[in-house]
């Protein structure tokens, strides 16, 4: 085989042009990934391991999500040849309704692919040239501008997601264990969690400071019907789970829609994620 001809370059240049970010295949397909034959961890590597004594492994997958950027998909495959994607995986109505809301930023949510309950598993990415892309049956992933902007804010936070400080994750402990487990129940508080689009923390000056006070910014999806006990009391039981300790002096909260919080505010916080919340459960 030689290099690519100019006839099949343009024949792949042509079909990559309509891909665009987010956009999918969909059907059984192969994740191809490494692992150390001494030290199989995940399932398929194990399989493989004692099937092939090999130190690469096929996992079979849902489909891929395309997470590279639409300006490179449709640039010329002899100048850009190269596609990174993650696998689609199934997931249950309510975790879909949680990656929809960007609360699990393992996950992308993909609205192309959200009837079958499949969404882009981030942790697992592989690299593909054009040429394979060109031979997948496109399925459209984002429909609209809105589409599109969720999956570049689910991208950014999964490789943006801040390293909180140790002392900080201790202080958390006990507002996470109530989350983590009240968040999927169906009393009133798992309802006002899942009325929650973002959970926002800042620390003043900063993370690094002694002494620092923090805010929490608890914000409500303002087109959730929510009715229930009244968000001061949760509120309030929250911040009793997070009482001031060590260098951490003040503690602080508000319930709020993304209407009522200013851009300074925005910027200057970090979010909190429930994959973060629950990082020792998952």
């Amino acid at each position: 085989m030689g290099r690519l001809n100019e006839d099949r370059r343009v024949r792949i240049d042509d079909a990559l042009r309509s891909w665009r970010q987010g956009d999918c295949v969909v059907g059984a397909q192969e994740l191809l990934f490494r692992f150390h034959p001494d030290a199989p961890i995940s399932e398929d590597a194990v399989a493989a391991a004692a099937a092939h004594g090999a130190d690469a492994a096929e996992a079979e997958v849902r489909g891929f999500a395309v997470l590279t950027q639409t300006c490179d998909l449709v640039r010329r495959c002899d100048a850009r040849p190269f596609v990174h994607v993650s696998p689609l995986v199934e997931v249950n109505a309510e975790r879909l309704d949680e990656i929809r809301r960007g609360h699990r930023p393992k996950h992308a949510f993909i609205p192309g692919t959200a009837r079958h309950r499949l969404v882009a598993d981030l942790d697992r990415v592989m690299t593909v040239e054009k040429a394979v892309i060109a031979d997948w049956t496109r399925c459209d992933g984002a429909r609209n501008d809105a589409d599109e902007r969720r999956l570049r804010l689910a991208l950014m936070c999964n490789r943006g997601r801040v390293a909180f400080p140790d002392d900080f994750g201790s202080l958390m402990e006990k507002l996470r264990r109530r989350m983590s487990r009240k968040h999927d129940g169906h009393g009133d508080e798992g309802r006002a969690l899942r009325a929650l689009r973002e959970i926002r923390v800042r620390a003043a000056p900063s993370w690094l400071a002694t002494p620092v006070e923090i805010a929490f910014w608890f914000i409500r999806d303002d087109s959730t019907d929510f009715e229930g006990r009244a968000w001061h009391e949760h509120l309030e039981r929250w911040l009793r789970l997070v009482p001031p300790a060590g260098r951490f002096t003040s503690v602080d909260g508000s319930v709020l829609t993304l209407d009522d919080l200013t851009a300074r505010e925005y910027v200057e916080s970090d979010p909190l994620d429930l994959d973060h919340l629950s990082a020792r459960a998952e």
